[in-house]
């Protein structure tokens, strides 16, 4: 059934502010005037700190000049581009991004790291290895990588899918397998390509017999894909696009009636399986909304209705500039997701004059299916602590943990239930110069499947690490 403009308006006259409070509250209540930007960074002399039980406190230099943790924490290098090699002797691949992890039989554990390397394999001194049966396009440079650990801290690395294009967050499965994104839409003959990109990919982490000869996903759409994530009650999929000239979109995919779930059972739907639809919202007055940077307050509530995708292959227009204006609502940068709290939270990581609405530095909303709504949880003013929201991840002792690519340094970082951040870890190591100091984005965070280890990992060159220490519920 469609939640009409006027359904939304009523509900909301009906129930006041309650609309805007009540929601999913999970993980991040929306409390008026929690504007998640006011917080403290670290203790070294970049911020002054005030640690009133919420965080782990101050962020402690690093000698190795890799990461700053908080006392009690310390880091472990899993994967290191061009230093540590795969089962077949060849190095890991560089520019880490999107992980998921899985538990593994005998008590290992399973990562999927995808590798964000664009355009012809001679730009990359380490690009994914042409691993034979598991090559998409010989031409392209990126894929995924999986990532063993043994319980004697052993560790082995091989390929999941090569022969992708710049394969960016991404999303795991409800059954266990990781859906790799292609945020680069190259037609076969454009940039070197000789197949068309632009599209999603299953990788069985505990299967690889399941990987050989990789098939896209086409029926999810061929645009430039940012993340994705599965409704597992309803078997919806969610899926972001990174995208501007026009803004990108935040899309839904709703299965052919009668499918159900598994693993493999994607790659035998046809290309056309199932309905792609963009989003439509308008506010609690009716309004159309043509941009989430509109929301400038966090607790505000979209209500969404979904439209069709035209030609969800892009056959000779993008997909974003199929829809006319005022026919979907748009965000600049839409970046990691995560399920959660029986819904997907998302990432708009910043706006700026490309966006109608007001300039901001991150904002993370939480769409709720059974409601239909969007709700703007976090949002990161100008000139606070942390900018630019990438990866994220929903943490087992409460709130997000948060991966940074904006300006300056970088840093892992907590938002509360209430809205307030704090800093887990920063990129320490300079990959610029003295005089013009550079560093990396963070990537790839997501937890152990027992919540014990915290995995991210530094894009540029690309290291993945874990972090370990003592990790306690956040006071709300």
């Amino acid at each position: 059934m469609t939640l009409t403009r006027r359904d939304f308006a009523g509900r909301t006259a009906l129930t006041g502010a309650g609309v805007a409070l009540a929601g999913s509250v999970g993980v991040l209540a929306t409390a008026p005037h929690a504007l998640a930007s006011t917080d403290t960074e670290s203790a070294d002399g970049h911020r002054a700190d005030r640690h009133d039980g919420v965080g782990y406190g101050p962020l402690l230099p690093d000698p190795d000049g890799i990461l700053a943790l908080p006392a009690g924490f310390s880091y472990r290098v899993i994967t290191h581009s061009g230093r540590t090699k795969l089962e077949s002797g060849e190095y890991t691949p560089s520019h880490h991004d999107g992980t998921a992890a899985f538990p593994g039989p005998r008590g290992t554990t399973l990562l999927v790291n995808n590798h964000e390397l664009k355009g012809p394999r001679t730009d990359w001194e380490h690009p994914v290895p042409l691993t034979e049966g598991l090559v998409y396009d010989p031409a392209a440079s990126g894929g995924c990588t999986v990532v063993e650990i043994r319980p004697d801290g052993r560790v082995a690395e091989w390929v999941g899918i090569a022969g992708t294009s710049t394969n960016c967050a991404g999303g795991s499965t409800p059954w266990g397998t990781w859906l790799t994104c292609e945020e680069n839409s190259d037609r076969a003959g454009e940039n070197g390509m000789t197949r068309d990109h632009g599209y999603v990919f299953e990788v069985d982490p505990a299967d690889r017999r399941a990987n050989r000869d990789p098939r896209p996903l086409k029926f999810f759409g061929r645009y430039d894909h940012e993340a994705v994530v599965i409704d597992p009650k309803r078997g919806h999929a969610y899926l972001t696009e990174d995208a501007s000239g026009p803004n990108g979109l935040f899309y839904r995919w709703t299965p052919p009636k009668g499918f159900h779930h598994g693993p493999g059972r994607l790659r035998t739907l046809a290309d056309d399986a199932g309905v792609l639809q963009a989003p439509v919202c308008y506010d609690s007055g009716g309004r159309y909304v043509d941009d989430l940077s509109r929301a400038a307050r966090i607790g505000t509530v979209y209500g969404v209705d979904w439209v069709d995708v035209p030609d969800r292959d892009a056959r000779t227009v993008e997909v974003r500039e199929q829809f006319r204006t005022g026919e979907v609502s748009r965000a600049r940068k839409l970046e990691g997701m995560w399920w959660a709290d029986g819904g997907a939270y998302l990432v708009s990581s910043y706006a700026r004059e490309e966006s109608p609405g007001p300039d901001h530095d991150g904002q993370i909303w939480f769409y709720d299916p059974r409601r239909r709504t969007l709700t703007l949880k976090v949002l990161l003013g100008a000139g606070g602590a942390f900018d630019g929201p990438d990866n994220i991840t929903v943490s087992p002792y409460g709130g997000l943990v948060i991966a940074e690519d904006g300006d300056g340094l970088q840093h892992l970082f907590g938002a509360t239930d209430s809205g307030r951040t704090y800093p887990i870890a920063r990129n320490e190591l300079n990959i610029g110069t003295a005089d013009e100091p550079g560093y990396s984005e963070f990537t790839g965070v997501t937890f152990s499947p027992d919540g014990k280890t915290l995995y991210a990992s530094i894009q540029e060159p690309g290291i993945m690490l874990a972090v370990t220490g003592p990790w306690k519920r956040q006071r709300r």
